[in-house]
């Protein structure tokens, strides 16, 4: 077994559909209650894709809904300023756009959400009429989306329903529990049942012990999704290992300084969709995840910037050695 790529995405535009916020944070490592000031900036999984997608020199789009508001326009400026077409954004007049607070502490980052009632919590299945799904060749979607609202849910659905083998584009779906999203008891088996319609997938492990259950190991992991043709389980720190009929390839991650790690697995997600749409070899495009997420461990917002590119070409050099495995018994 090899690191080559089993799988290939095809050589065409993305689109990143979901909700974006206006979040605040106060400076590191000041506590929410302990700060004078608050940092004003954006943040949402699907546009955090978007804007690293796009630093990596992917053709990129965010389709979402924003409130006829400043919040609502300071989103859109920056998520267009990265270089993502968000024309396709709409402006809801009657809701407002949401709004996130993060709160560091010795024992982490939490994050207080004020986004019921948004603009993009009204969004429904109507929004897959977009043209931009025409020529597109990904996808990528989240699981916080569906714990958004019934509409919400219903717009996941609906991209999900065609099976792979009859869809036009590849669909990712980064797995992404917010269990204050969520009623009681509905999460484990909603999000179980999207992701495994998926072509690619992405999920940490601690997560996937939260949903179904505290002793998984990877290889469980792989059993319980056993659908995608590419399912990517994140183990923190650690490293990353992707599942694929080929064959399964684990590479470490590497040694950052970690700022605030909010974002950083939607950076990952960016990395490694750009390798597979260039089509290098999973354990380099588990590396370019992995290079990808440590621009995000080192700045307090969600997007940070790329190193430049020749020490991405050195650290993906890296990733020649052979990390992948036959398939799993």
């Amino acid at each position: 077994m090899t690191g080559s790529n089993p799988w290939r995405l095809p050589r065409g535009p993305v689109v990143c559909l979901g909700e974006t916020m206006a979040a605040m944070a106060p400076p590191p490592p000041h506590p929410l209650d302990g700060t004078d000031s608050l940092r004003l900036s954006v943040a949402g999984a699907e546009s955090n894709v978007a804007m690293y997608l796009a630093d990596l020199g992917l053709p990129v789009s965010w389709l979402s809904a924003v409130g006829d508001d400043a919040l609502g326009r300071r989103v859109r400026a920056a998520v267009a300023r990265a270089g993502v077409d968000v024309s396709g954004v709409r402006t809801d007049p009657a809701r407002p756009t949401g709004l996130l607070l993060k709160d560091p502490g010795p024992a982490g980052t939490r994050v207080h959400y004020y986004r019921t009632g948004s603009a993009a919590s009204a969004l429904g299945p109507d929004l897959l009429d977009d043209e931009r799904f025409g020529d597109a060749a990904l996808l990528h979607l989240t699981g916080v989306t569906p714990a958004l609202s019934p509409s919400c849910r219903a717009l996941v659905e609906r991209a999900l329903r065609t099976p792979p083998a009859h869809r036009t584009h590849a669909v990712s779906f980064d797995v992404n529990h917010r269990a204050a999203l969520w009623p009681p008891d509905t999460a484990p088996s909603v999000l179980r049942e999207l992701a495994d319609r998926a072509d690619i997938v992405f999920v940490g492990l601690d997560e996937a012990q939260d949903l179904w259950g505290a002793g998984l190991t990877e290889a469980d992991v792989r059993r319980l999704l056993s659908r995608p043709r590419v399912l990517v389980v994140k183990d923190g720190g650690r490293g990353a290992t992707a599942f694929t009929e080929q064959g399964v390839c684990t590479v470490p991650a590497l040694a950052t300084e970690v700022v605030e790690p909010v974002g950083a697995g939607d950076a990952f997600a960016a990395g490694f969709l750009a390798g597979l749409w260039n089509g290098t070899g999973l354990t380099r495009a588990l590396r370019l995840g992995h290079l990808t997420a440590g621009s995000a461990l080192k700045v307090v917002g969600d997007h940070g910037p790329l190193p430049d590119e020749g020490t991405v070409a050195a650290m993906l050099a890296l990733a020649e050695q052979d990390w992948c495995q036959a398939p799993m018994p």
